[in-house]
């Protein structure tokens, strides 16, 4: 068994444009409060604790201390019990991202899991808890720390049955069109090519409706109904063809948790 000392933080943040409730007749923003209608007051958020309810209406509060007595190992680790490659994992297990980073006594034992992980091209099947759940989780080497996706579990991800469409035929032609049109728009990826329009969008929109000014117009909607898909390809494939400069291809190929800073072992 090999420990490592390591600190958890929050790898991703948010950049949503935010709205708040307003009372519609005087806009005037609401107030959410925890209210008890027991004693008939707002409660402080100093004098809220969790609770499960064991029956109907009765409920066992739970604290921290009393959760950090779980029987289970991951209340403070990063439990490993797997090594798999990256691509056998479906990225629709992922659910959100953080790093791990070494505390200064595991910087070596974090450097050669790190390394390791970088040579083998694995990444680690691992549990974690964080809020109240354990989660499954993927670490894997990302830059100069280790990252860590928590994933759903199997019994998370809802069958397909009864929403696929069966009985399509497509066309050898057809494919190969549609081949070509996937092919003259491929390219390496790269995060930062990508920015989220419909934020700015939004941020317009705001901005004019507190300058008391016009609101930009919305673009028309793009596309027709289709009514020959290979006419349809045909023309997608010629026109990026042009934007590409690719020549068409004639065939085809086929612990405790803190919000940022949290303190774990793996």
């Amino acid at each position: 068994m090999v420990s490592i000392p390591v600190n958890l933080y929050t790898a991703t943040q948010s950049h949503d444009v935010r709205f708040h409730l307003l009372h519609k007749r005087d806009g005037v923003r609401l107030k959410n409060v925890r209210w008890c209608p027991k004693d008939e007051k707002a409660v402080p958020w100093d004098e809220v604790v969790r609770g499960f309810e064991y029956a109907k209406g009765r409920y066992v509060p739970l604290s921290d201390e009393d959760l950090d007595h779980l029987p289970v190992k991951t209340i403070h680790t990063v439990d490993i019990s797997d090594f798999v490659k990256l691509e056998e994992v479906d990225p629709i297990y992922f659910d959100k991202a953080y790093y791990l980073a070494p505390e200064e006594a595991g910087v070596k034992a974090f450097a050669l899991l790190r390394q390791a992980l970088q040579q083998t091209g694995r990444a680690a099947v691992a549990k974690v808890a964080i809020r109240d759940k354990e989660n499954l989780c993927l670490v894997r080497p990302y830059q100069d720390v280790l990252s860590m996706e928590t994933m759903l579990y199997a019994n998370e991800i809802r069958s397909t049955e009864g929403i696929a469409a069966d009985g399509a035929k497509v066309s050898p032609k057809e494919l190969q069109m549609a081949v070509s049109l996937i092919e003259n728009l491929s390219d390496s990826f790269d995060a930062e090519r990508y920015e989220d329009d419909y934020q700015a969008a939004l941020k317009q929109v705001i901005d004019a409706k507190v300058d008391g000014a016009p609101l930009p117009e919305a673009p028309a909607e793009r596309g027709e109904k289709v009514v020959d898909l290979m006419d349809a390809l045909r023309a997608s494939v010629e026109a990026t063809k042009k934007r590409s400069g690719k020549p068409e291809r004639k065939s085809a190929s086929t612990a405790r948790h803190a919000p940022q800073r949290r303190r774990k072992s793996a």
